[in-house]
């Protein structure tokens, strides 16, 4: 049980993580935090670069510690999927979010329900393990079948306590998609 519960609050974790990074209408850090740049001869994230801030509800502020790295940061922004144009000014650099599309938005959802159906599927394959576990315990009788009755059904209201939380997650980024 504490392993299912392990292996579902990782999953969770990561599909926060995932949803963070769709774009809503708003600036939040975790857009280009995780953007891989070439530096110091080697892949590196933006947030391992300097300081990633958002003056205003709309706009990304990065500030890299080594202002060499200034040009690129710009060039991995620019080839990244988010689809925006950085502009350079002095020490910093400044991404202004456009309001979405309906299209975009559209897009961003179908892309968000994918990483929650994964997340699904996920979670069905850990109480599927869970499962055969239980049932394999039962034929070495290191349980009576009362006992895997009772385990079968703790899974299975964990299980779905795991697809609540995922739907959720993807009801809040929903709106938060809609709003922006």
């Amino acid at each position: 049980m504490n392993e299912l519960r392990q292996k579902c609050e990782k999953i969770i974790g990561d599909l926060r993580a995932e949803t963070t990074s769709l774009r809503t209408g708003r600036a939040t850090p975790a857009l280009v935090e995780d953007i891989a740049v070439e530096a110091y001869g080697s892949l590196q994230s933006i947030k391992a670069l300097g300081a990633i801030s958002t003056p205003e509800p709309r706009q990304v502020l990065i500030q890299p510690w080594d202002k060499t790295v200034i040009p690129a940061i710009e060039k991995a922004i620019r080839a990244s999927p988010l689809g925006v144009n950085p502009v350079v000014d002095g020490n910093g650099i400044r991404i202004a979010l456009p309001t979405l599309t309906e299209e975009r938005k559209r897009d961003l959802i179908k892309v968000l329900r994918e990483k929650i159906e994964e997340a699904r599927i996920h979670v069905r394959r850990i109480r599927d393990e869970a499962m055969k576990a239980i049932e394999g315990r039962e034929k070495a009788k290191e349980i009576s079948e009362d006992q895997r009755f009772r385990e079968k059904q703790e899974t299975e209201k964990a299980v779905t306590e795991y697809n609540q939380k995922i739907e959720e997650i993807a009801k809040a980024k929903e709106g938060e998609i809609m709003a922006g």
